[in-house]
């Protein structure tokens, strides 16, 4: 819509607008919903108008907590918002959109560079979610299936139904996700096959960062690693997390004494001065691969080559340490 003539700069004031729920958009909580159509509204102004009874469902008063169902209206009252940050680079966008591995109807599956966040937030303008609405915005609904952390390339999977994001976190709940990562860990691994069974706690530093630790107080967490591959001082490892927690597989290989190489959170900060002047300029986890059935019962397998930079350091930063 177009900004009111009061507005100020860097806003703009939406009219009343009655919304029809269909089947794609049932299911959902009325917060979330309203996230969606009002784009950089203040969480604390969207839950207020909420309370206030501001949004009408039916033209009675909802909880944040009311899950919308099929032939629902709702009534979204006038706002001023935030117009955001600027556009997105066209370059960006661009180069987002050659990265998509696979895409129908109902999903998109990108390969993830190392350093873009997946949302936006934090400092961060735009991430994957905002670079891919600006470049579809016919797809109201594109959401994240899951997330990968900003350091991380490779396979991550968006719904672009409701739907199909429904089905897909199910399928997350029943543990019938597989998803392989590339660990390049410091040290020379030693350990065989490993199943690390190890709870991991969210823990807040004053910078508010996020640090995890294993701690009988945290959540159920379990890795499966092996090696693939060994480089002496380094080696590159399979992992599979049957968990998806925060941080999860670096915290993992930690706790078993060889830290992800790169790591500037949970690493050895030593090992990785040294790995810089090997030439890595990151951390080394990529996701490889992701698979799940599809509604037929056949398995979708989706895999993201290995990032550029990566590969370089294994067939040339390696190749220096020998010398």
């Amino acid at each position: 819509m177009n900004r009111s003539l009061g507005a100020a700069e860097g806003t703009r004031q939406t009219g009343v607008r009655k919304i029809l729920i269909d089947d794609e958009q049932a299911g959902q909580r009325i917060d979330n919903f309203l996230r969606r159509q009002l784009p950089g509204l203040p969480k604390g102004r969207l839950y207020r108008i909420l309370r206030r009874g501001e949004v009408r469902v039916n033209g009675g008063r909802v909880r944040a907590a009311y899950k919308l169902v099929s032939g629902d209206e709702v009534r979204i009252p006038p706002v001023r918002i935030n117009t955001g940050p600027d556009a997105p680079a066209a370059g960006k966008v661009a180069d987002l959109e050659r990265r998509v591995l696979f895409e129908d109807k109902r999903l998109l599956v990108i390969n993830k560079p190392s350093g873009l966040a997946v949302h936006g937030g934090s400092g961060v303008s735009h991430g994957v979610i905002e670079l891919l609405r600006a470049a579809r915005p016919e797809l109201r609904d594109l959401s994240l299936v899951h997330r990968l952390d900003r350091e991380t390339s490779g396979c991550l999977v968006l719904a672009k139904r409701r739907s199909a994001l429904r089905e897909l976190h199910q399928k997350f709940r029943d543990g019938t996700v597989g998803k392989n990562y590339l660990a390049l860990v410091i040290g020379d691994w030693q350990l065989g096959d490993q199943f690390v069974d190890a709870p991991l706690l969210v823990e807040h530093r004053k910078n508010g960062e996020r640090h995890v630790v294993v701690s009988g107080a945290g959540k159920p967490a379990q890795t499966k690693m092996r090696l693939s591959r060994t480089f002496g001082k380094y080696s590159l490892l399979q992992c599979q997390p049957l968990t998806g927690r925060t941080h999860q597989i670096r915290v993992h290989a930690l706790h078993l004494g060889h830290p992800v190489a790169g790591d500037e959170r949970y690493g050895d900060p030593e090992a990785n001065a040294t790995a810089r002047k090997l030439g890595l300029k990151r951390l080394f986890l990529h996701a490889q691969s992701i698979s799940f059935p599809d509604d037929s019962g056949n398995d979708l397998h989706f895999t993201a080559p290995l990032a550029d930079d990566l590969e370089r350091f294994l067939d040339r930063g390696l190749a220096r340490q020998r010398k």
